[in-house]
């Protein structure tokens, strides 16, 4: 194998908070690849110079997410969790697939030679919250 080099791979808050309706085995195969890739980065870059990242993603629309929950005419667990996001994160807007290409293309790239072992959130600031602002036990008389 080459010297040198990067490994990205994806991963979903529900790996450390609960996400109603996820899938509990989801969550802990989550969370194991988080682990794996701390444990990756040392092991990957002794041997072989190459860096091991994760990025947990946000909530946002794809294939695959859309067929998670939801019948039709009713709205989809992701949609519900895009409403979420977009009620609770810091940042108020969409977020998109090219929002987390961007980011494994910096891992990947030069500028993040020095990177190993992280998993990055890419959710709008959703991960740093620690109550939901839209919960109707926040809201003020």
């Amino acid at each position: 194998m080459n010297k040198g080099g990067a490994c990205i791979s994806l991963s979903y808050i529900a790996s450390e908070r609960v996400i109603p309706g996820y899938g509990g085995g989801m969550s802990s195969a989550k969370a194991a690849l988080e682990s794996d890739t701390r444990v990756l980065a040392y092991e990957a870059g002794r041997k072989y110079a190459i860096t091991v990242n994760t990025i947990s993603a946000g909530a946002l629309k794809s294939r695959a997410a859309s067929a998670i929950g939801g019948t039709k005419g009713e709205k989809t667990f992701i949609e519900y969790a895009i409403d979420y996001a977009k009620a609770n994160a810091p940042l108020e807007k969409d977020l998109y697939s090219d929002d987390v290409g961007q980011v494994a293309a910096f891992l990947c790239s030069p500028l993040a030679g020095s990177v190993t072992g992280l998993t990055m959130y890419v959710d709008n600031g959703l991960h740093a919250m620690g109550l939901a602002v839209d919960s109707k036990a926040m809201q003020r008389d």
